[in-house]
């Protein structure tokens, strides 16, 4: 699948900050199965960009405006050629080990109604590839997709608890299931191409991998109810939201903050050639 990807955010403020510090995870990395082809970053404003990669092996830019400004555009676009490996992730730079994932944070550490449901999952004698389908057709099935019914720092315990969420929650949810069942998993921003056609989105998408002996790392949409497979493209990982996030950052000044979100994914099938 080639995919082609043109991502805008915008903040505006009531008065212009004197000094703008975003960190941004928006750029996606070659690996098996997804090939950039083309990928660039625009802002509307005066400002020095500095590439380099985190800790999770993920493409970074510090984006630093020095001067006040009553706005600020941050646009990536680009092509990136996508083939399915039943959602199984191999060849990523940097990769970290598993072990690291195990670790809760403050957004998706289990409570009590988390805990309950994992203990009935830890009952089944399944693989651990049969348990992460078993938790990524629960979570489809269970939970509802609501954009009223959690905010950016909402818990997949407090999710979980509400009965629903947005692909965020549905994500953090599943983390915190495979990681109280000790198998290591991440969160996953990026970007879906809808198979209904549908290019417009209100932001990028989130899901998780989880680690599986013998296969590596596999790649589970809870949204969804599927595997990762041509129609994602892969942006950034962490343990969390708050460490794989598209942008991140910090201001002096600027009154009130208003952000939009614009994310157009749009998708070709690529031709196979025939000898």
């Amino acid at each position: 699948m080639r995919i082609q990807i043109d991502h805008t955010t915008v903040y505006r403020y009531t008065e212009p900050p004197r000094r703008l510090l975003q960190l941004l995870r928006l750029t996606p990395s070659s690996f098996v199965g997804q090939s950039v082809l083309e990928w660039r970053v625009d802002v509307d404003c005066d400002a020095h960009l500095r590439e380099a990669r985190d800790g999770y092996g993920n493409v970074t830019h510090m984006l630093y405006v020095e001067r006040p400004t009553e706005q600020l555009s941050v646009s990536v676009t680009g092509q990136v050629l996508t083939e399915s490996h039943a959602g199984i992730v191999r060849g990523l730079a940097g990769d970290l080990p598993p072990e690291v994932f195990l670790r809760p944070t403050e957004l998706t550490a289990a409570g009590p109604n988390l805990g309950e449901f994992a203990s009935e999952l830890e009952q089944s004698r399944r693989s651990t590839l049969d348990r992460l389908h078993e938790i990524n057709t629960c979570l489809y099935s269970r939970l509802r997709f609501d954009t009223q019914a959690t905010e950016a720092e909402t818990t997949a315990e407090e999710a979980f608890s509400a009965g629903g969420g947005v692909c965020q929650d549905f994500a953090h949810i599943f983390v915190s299931l495979a990681r109280c069942l000790r198998i290591p998993a991440r969160y996953i921003s990026g970007h879906f191409h809808r198979r209904e056609g549908a290019q417009a989105q209100a932001a990028a998408h989130a899901w998780t991998e989880a680690w599986v002996e013998n296969l590596g790392w596999v790649a589970f949409d809870p949204t969804h109810g599927l595997a990762q497979d041509e129609n994602y493209v892969r942006v950034a990982c962490g343990l969390d939201y708050r460490e794989a996030s598209p942008i991140s950052g910090a201001r002096l000044g600027g009154g009130e903050e208003r952000l939009a979100v614009e994310v157009l994914v749009n998708g070709q099938p690529e031709l196979q050639v025939q000898n």
